[in-house]
């Protein structure tokens, strides 16, 4: 498993850690109007998926505007921004901050997301931060698991892996 700190201290990610080449495991996460979402439901899209511990915090919010500026580039691109927010919490930060090229996704209800992808912070109930890159083919072609939750992912790796997916 990927060895991650949350401000500076270990914190023990639970689920399995998520390679380049493997296929994208399934998840059940849900919409801002409480609907169920999955991978499947983006199928044949290249997917751009955020995960943030909490989009009301200054990293994630920055993480979140840099992928929704970035999705007006992308061509049969979805932009996914995956938290334990409860979805009305991701909903009012949306509209309030005019994010219309990401959807905000919410894993509070059972973890499915965190554990398929191992950044299910087992101390905290939060999602490490991270940044999966999933083709058409629904085959992993980027990971970041970032090793400082607090800190930034690479965002220019993340925006190249998407322009290279097919």
């Amino acid at each position: 498993m990927a060895n991650i700190t949350f401000k500076n201290n270990p914190v023990t990610l639970l689920g399995n850690e998520v390679k380049v080449g493997d296929k994208a495991p399934d998840f059940t996460v849900l919409a801002n109007d409480l609907s169920e979402v999955t991978l499947n439901d983006s199928k044949g899209k290249v997917r751009l998926i955020s995960v943030v511990p909490s989009i009301d915090t200054g990293v994630c919010d920055a993480q979140t505007r840099k992928f929704n500026e970035e999705a007006t580039e992308f061509d049969n691109v979805e932009v996914l921004t995956v938290s334990v927010d409860l979805p009305f919490a991701q909903k009012r930060w949306c509209g309030a901050n005019g994010i219309e090229n990401v959807q905000t996704l919410s894993d509070h209800r059972d973890l499915s997301f965190g554990e398929a992808y191992g950044v299910h912070i087992q101390e905290l109930r939060l999602l490490a931060r991270a940044v999966f890159v999933v083709d058409s083919s629904d085959e992993v072609t980027y990971v970041e698991y970032v090793s400082e939750a607090t800190d930034h992912p690479d965002y220019d790796a993340a925006v190249e892996a998407v322009k290279n997916a097919k």
